[in-house]
């Protein structure tokens, strides 16, 4: 008796595959299905999306406001929007226990996204900054499960925010990678690392890919590629920039009612058959 492949599992292998140090994954997060068709177009092996685009573009707040169902829903239209690799961003889980983190990631291979983001941070006011390793080493393991269960090899990116969030340095990131990385996470993503001797330890250390959040003033992809690292990605950045075009724009227009802002904008026949394609 044979069993079919699931319909994702080569889309989620060719993702893996572009995880290479020294030849980075570079990912220009989206956050819906529009934004998604323009950074394919632009060229994009695969497409990411931002949590905290995702949730503004919703009217909510980032940071573990919004729920699975409306989340998930984003993560949907974008995976159907493109034909190249979709990785979620999904917070710390959308839930409250790793039964939970299970659930949301058939969700997620439901969804049609072949990688995720999962995070460490808590923002639970009484909350410390970082779930406990242990708890978050068994969150990873569910995601793990249900995803190999499913048949989809999905690529479980494990978030440690030790460098955003509570002042953590190298060791205790090293520390927390091996415990996520033993549970079954395949990469790890540092924000907040931005030194080029800490990323070259970080690659070093990490037996498995890196990926490191890019912006202004971060080092150049290339000089990241020699450090080791095997994805860099830009996070919120491209939403907050369009966001600063609305506002630039708007204020523009209110006040003194002129339009140079707008001079830059993309050709509506271009945008509107890449919508329609």
């Amino acid at each position: 008796m044979t069993t079919n492949p699931h319909p994702l599992r080569d889309l989620a292998l060719a993702f893996r595959a572009l995880h290479v140090p020294g030849d980075p994954l570079v990912l220009a997060n989206a956050w819906d299905a529009m934004s998604a068709r323009v950074v394919a177009d632009a060229g994009a092996a695969a497409v990411a999306t931002t949590s905290a685009g995702l949730a503004w573009a919703l009217g909510a707040a980032d940071g573990d406001r919004l729920d699975r169902d409306t989340a998930l829903a984003a993560v949907a239209r974008v995976a159907a929007a493109v034909g190249v690799p979709v990785s979620a961003d999904i917070e710390s889980g959308y839930a409250k226990d790793a039964a939970g983190v299970a659930d949301t990631i058939r969700a997620v291979i439901g969804a049609g996204a072949v990688g995720v983001n999962i995070e460490d941070a808590l923002y639970e006011p009484t909350a410390g900054p970082l779930r406990p390793v242990a708890e978050q080493a068994e969150r990873i393991a569910a995601a793990r499960e249900a995803a190999d269960a499913e048949g989809v090899p999905l690529f479980v990116n494990a978030r440690i925010d030790t460098f955003l969030r509570d002042g953590g340095g190298v060791d205790r990131t090293l520390e927390r990678a091996a415990a996520f990385l033993a549970a079954g996470a395949d990469g790890v993503f540092v924000p907040g690392a931005v030194d080029p001797d800490t990323i070259g330890l970080l690659a070093t250390g990490i037996d498995a890919p890196l990926n490191v959040l890019a912006g202004p003033g971060a080092l150049p992809v290339t000089e990241l590629a020699a450090l080791g690292v095997a994805r860099v990605s830009v996070g919120s950045g491209i939403a907050q920039a369009a966001y600063a075009v609305v506002r630039r724009a708007a204020g523009e227009l209110l006040e003194k009612g002129a339009y140079e802002a707008l001079a830059a904008a993309l050709d509506y026949t271009a945008l509107n058959e890449l919508a329609a394609p």
